[in-house]
């Protein structure tokens, strides 16, 4: 599973990015009002259901802006929350509070909504074999924080970046002159300890990657009767991935194909947020 934490240096440059770009020199609105140091409360309320993911990330968003910022959560990573609960609450400089947060709310909002997404397709594919994965269809610079919402969420990681494995797509075919010539170059070129994955979009394909040598075959775009008798043509000799349009209306269709994989860009590029907020800003005086 991806991990935030061994991962402290990328997420931290990542958070302060976005805090640029939300703060380039000053937050006027906030230095308006407050000329110097006031502290305050805040509440985190959850304003409709879901899976609450990213309280790590919300919290260190404050705590890059203001170290000393105290944040205290009543609920865990990847609980279940209700409209109405009160997730958290903060206490520290108010000018922090309000400047840190709506890049706070952004993360929170998004990896949220994601892991609220994925759970949901996950309770689908439950009591079958297939496995739900990502992809790589992240927003740019958020790839960490998006496929880490997907664990949570109780789904499974693709390859993280094209660093991370082999996955011979069509134009890789086109440009090698076809399939067994791609596999045959991907196996001279990577190590051995590589598995490599083939993407087929038809059962003759199919059939010559699995005679190739694939370790992986990706089923892209078939109907559930085509992915069927891949499955039944390939008898376990390569692990089968489904892909193409998956979504959690059209999912259950691939349930009785017996893919071992299912994967799924919506997971990413098409989960809408939870609905989340920073209510009940109260001023404690200076302390």
């Amino acid at each position: 599973m991806i991990n935030l934490v061994t991962n402290a240096v990328l997420v931290d440059g990542l958070i302060k990015s976005a805090l640029g770009e939300d703060i380039t020199s000053e937050d006027v609105s906030t230095n308006a009002i407050f000329k110097e140091r006031a502290v305050g409360t805040v509440q985190l309320i959850c304003k409709q259901d879901g899976v609450i993911c990213g309280l790590p990330v919300f919290e260190r968003v404050f705590k890059i802006l203001d170290n000393s910022t105290e944040v205290k959560f009543y609920v865990e990573e990847g609980a279940p929350v209700k409209k109405g609960e009160l997730i958290g609450e903060l206490k520290g400089d108010m000018r922090v509070l309000l400047s840190g947060e709506r890049t706070a709310l952004n993360y929170l909002q998004r990896m949220s909504g994601i892991a609220t997404y994925t759970s949901e397709i996950v309770k689908l594919l439950k009591g079958g074999k297939t496995k739900l994965l990502d992809t790589r269809k992240t927003t740019p610079n958020m790839r960490i924080f998006e496929k880490y919402a997907v664990k949570v969420g109780g789904g499974c990681n693709h390859r993280y970046n094209l660093s991370d494995g082999v996955l011979l797509k069509d134009n890789h075919i086109s440009a090698a002159g076809g399939i067994t010539r791609a596999v045959k170059l991907a196996k001279e070129y990577s190590p051995f300890v590589r598995k490599i994955e083939v993407e087929v979009e038809n059962l003759e394909m199919c059939r010559e990657a699995l005679e190739a040598g694939a370790d992986i075959i990706m089923l892209d775009n078939m109907t559930p009767e085509q992915m069927t008798e891949a499955v039944k043509m390939i008898g376990g000799r390569a692990l089968t991935e489904c892909s193409g349009n998956v979504t959690r209306e059209n999912i259950k269709n691939i349930l009785s194909t017996g893919v071992d994989f299912v994967s799924s860009g919506a997971l990413t590029h098409s989960a809408p947020i939870l609905d989340l907020s920073l209510k009940n800003l109260k001023p404690l005086g200076k302390q």
